[in-house]
């Protein structure tokens, strides 16, 4: 439907009155009636535009009006929908303490005497209140702006109310390890990254609405009990989008809002297979050995990964050549043997001794800090800096080494490790050495980009895009929709699903609480548009392979790495040998493979392998579905059955573990790890189907006996021996295992 605009910007005073571009439950999409609103509110202006499907874009700033080439993780125009390519263009102009109205699709963004609400619009034309800019008789003004006198930035503190009974969903992936929560009410979300800690500013609520505040700033979501408040310690403008749904359908949500940030390109067949990793492999002939293993045993492996310090310093992004002799012929020998592709890890540290050093300082390619050299952390010994990979000159050296190093070599798959940004990683400086408990601040490290405070959440998105632009540019092909190679991240910002890469949870401790607690780290960041995860199959830390409880932690942990995104063996293992003959660092001489965990157990992990090869077709379909439109792969309870079951519901806004710590991978598929040492027993909450799912057909059956359980709505007890994680399906077996959904 074609609207005429209006050829200046209209003065709105009074509210709009929107004409129906549609009759009241027609499916015809409601097209925007406006090409967006200003707000001149003072000193203070507020743009609020159409954006993407259902969607709206609100930017606002003081003293100045937003450039519009402010950091933003938006695909401008966006893939499906209407706006985009608009810049700052509006035809209604609001006063101080006017009204105004705007509707795309079935959102509709009203300004009532300077406050904006947002409402979703229904079948019948009815509206109902999403979000509205929270306020009272006594309360700061719901957009409120700090500045310091140094800077034409501010702080920001924006507030939104909410329902007291309301749940968000997403904000990122919450650190390792005593989170378990999925519904994020009552809770104060910090937006700072290190190791494991990956919160990011985007949210769902169950009353059907997304908000995702475009911006890479340090600061802390707080999601009080009548007020959801983002603030930003550093901004130039306030950033933000919303978008609207039914509620319960999460998986609109996910397809609106990637619409507007990206997709996941589809990855390698061969990344869905088995991934072998250990901190670490720490010469060639290791990694040889261990293929020889795979091969002689006959057990299928994807990809083996060379872990850090195969360099001689850091920042070579090279090999040592004293360990690593010939890096071309084992990738070869490794692919003949066993058919893997190999993955090699890089850190964005920097120390003097390296190759890399001078010609990255003298060409300004490394991050700088406010008050010193750009020295913002130190490992094994030395002081280290940062590759400023926001740089786009950084990006292009980086990979050139990458290619020289290892893609040319054969080991096309790199491991983005420790670029959480600010610091080398973690939450504390002096990094791996033996005093971390002094509280130093963490550096203020700056980038091409702007500051830590401003723009730091976004470094790691800079590191994926540095590997994405180096595959696309000496392949010359398009990598948008399929990957042909992946990078392995640590963090990420909103968007970065659209490169070819994976984030994992990062160190967490090797502990059957952990194991569970992983369950709705993951679901969490699929909620905020991150699908392409996985993690430390038998945790990172603190597994012990000669001990009963860590071999059979490490075959649970495993049983549910079969149904994750990707199926990744990592680690540091403790164990009985002595320590290897040598002056490397972190030479741990500890396996970490299939047959490490005892002959019995070896039978089991086989099984389990074998079975994820069977389940590729089903995860292969599951990813097309995410890069065709964002439908969530690892997916809480709560975005299938939060409609047809009230214990479900009330269970999530509870974070209740019975619901939390299960989970369905894709629609057809729901999995219980078991969390207890020595237990034989599961106790499994079967939802109860919708029903548009018995309409189907559908019923819970136990994978392994085949036995019916019905429509769902109890607590079933099943047995759930070491080789068989409890795991129900609905439809039929066979057209999983074809992937045909």
């Amino acid at each position: 439907m074609l609207f005429k605009w209006p050829s200046k910007p209209i003065a709105a005073a009074t509210a709009l009155v929107i004409a129906s571009a549609t009759t009241p439950g027609a499916s015809e999409y409601f097209q925007p009636n406006s090409t967006g609103i200003k707000l001149q509110n003072g000193y203070e202006r507020v743009y609020v535009q159409p954006f993407g499907n259902h969607g709206m874009r609100v930017r606002a700033s003081i003293l100045r009006d937003p450039t519009g080439h402010e950091l933003s993780a938006l695909l401008d125009p966006p893939l499906e929908g209407p706006g985009g390519n608009n810049g700052l263009n509006h035809d209604i102009n609001v006063p101080f303490l006017g009204n105004a109205t705007i509707r795309n699709g079935n959102i509709v963004a009203s300004i009532d005497l300077g406050v904006l609400s947002f409402f979703r619009v229904g079948p019948n034309g009815s509206r109902t209140l999403l979000t509205k800019e929270f306020t009272d008789t006594k309360a700061f003004a719901p957009r409120y702006y700090t500045q310091d006198f140094r800077s034409s930035s501010f702080q920001s503190q924006f507030d939104f109310a909410s329902d007291p009974d309301e749940q968000f969903f997403g904000a990122g992936q919450q650190a390792c390890c005593l989170d378990n929560t999925v519904n994020k009410k009552g809770q104060v979300v910090d937006l700072i990254n290190f190791n494991s800690h990956v919160t990011l500013p985007v949210y769902m609520s169950n009353k059907g609405y997304l908000q995702f505040f475009n911006m890479p700033s340090q600061g802390r979501i707080e999601f009080g009990t009548y007020r959801t408040r983002h603030v930003a310690i550093e901004a130039t403008v306030v950033d933000y989008y919303i978008t609207t749904a039914s509620p319960g359908d999460y998986d609109s949500l996910q397809q609106q809002f990637t619409a507007v940030t990206g997709r996941q390109p589809t990855p390698p067949d061969f990344i869905l297979g088995y991934q072998q990793s250990k901190l670490r492999y720490f010469n060639e002939t290791q990694v040889l050995d261990v293929a020889q293993m795979f091969h002689d045993e006959q057990v299928n492996v994807s990809m083996i990964v060379i872990d850090f310090f195969a360099w001689k310093f850091q920042g070579d992004w090279s090999f040592n050549p004293e360990f690593w002799p010939d890096p071309a012929g084992m990738a070869a020998k490794v692919k003949a043997l066993t058919g893997a592709e190999m993955m090699v890890s890089l850190w964005p540290s920097m120390e003097d001794l390296s190759v890399n050093y001078l010609p990255t300082q003298e060409q300004g390619l490394l991050a700088t800090t406010r008050d010193g050299t750009g020295i913002s952390d130190s490992f094994a010994g030395v002081y280290t800096r940062l590759i400023d990979s926001t740089n786009p000159a950084a990006r292009e050296f980086l990979w050139r080494r990458l290619n020289d190093s290892y893609y040319s070599m054969g080991l096309k798959n790199s491991w983005i490790d420790q670029a959480d940004g600010g610091s080398l990683g973690e939450a504390f400086e002096n990094n791996g050495q033996p005093i971390t408990n002094i509280p130093y601040p963490r550096a203020f490290s700056q980038y091409f980009i702007g500051t830590q405070e401003a723009a730091g959440k976004m470094y790691p998105f800079f590191h994926q895009q540095a590997i994405n632009e180096g595959f696309g540019n000496l392949t010359d092909t398009d990598i948008s929709t399929q990957c042909e190679h992946m990078s392995l991240t640590r963090s990420t910002f909103v968007g970065g699903q659209r490169f070819c890469s994976y984030l994992w949870s990062g160190d967490t401790d090797s502990r059957f609480d952990v194991m569970l607690q992983q369950i709705t780290a993951g679901v969490s960041i699929a909620a905020s548009g991150i699908s392409s995860w996985t993690l430390d199959i038998g945790g990172f830390n603190g597994l012990n392979i000669d001990t009963n409880e860590g071999r059979e932690l490490f075959v649970r942990w495993l049983s549910m790495g079969v149904f994750l995104p990707y199926m990744r063996v990592h680690g540091t293992r403790t164990c009985n040998l002595p320590p290897p003959n040598t002056t490397q660092p972190d030479a741990n001489p500890c396996p970490n493979e299939p047959w490490s965990y005892g002959a019995a157990n070896f039978v089991i992990i086989k099984k389990y392998i074998a079975l994820r090869y069977q389940l590729i077709p089903y995860v292969k379909r599951l990813f097309k579905m995410l890069q065709q439109t964002g439908k969530t792969i690892m997916r809480p309870l709560y975005y299938d059955f939060s409609l047809s079951d009230p214990f479900v519901a009330n269970g999530t806004q509870a974070n209740d573990p019975t619901i939390v710590h299960q989970f369905m991978m894709g629609p057809r598929i729901l999995v219980a790890p078991v969390g207890e040492f020595g237990a034989r027993t599961k106790q499994v909450y079967l939802p109860i189907l919708s029903d548009d799912q018995k309409t189907q057909g559908f019923t819970w059956t136990h994978w392994w006996t085949e036995k019916n359980f019905g429509s769902g709505g109890q607590v079933v007890t099943v047995a759930a021996p070491l080789d068989e994680i409890p795991v129900f399906y609905l439809g039929s077996k066979s057209d999983i295992l074809s992937g045909s959904l």
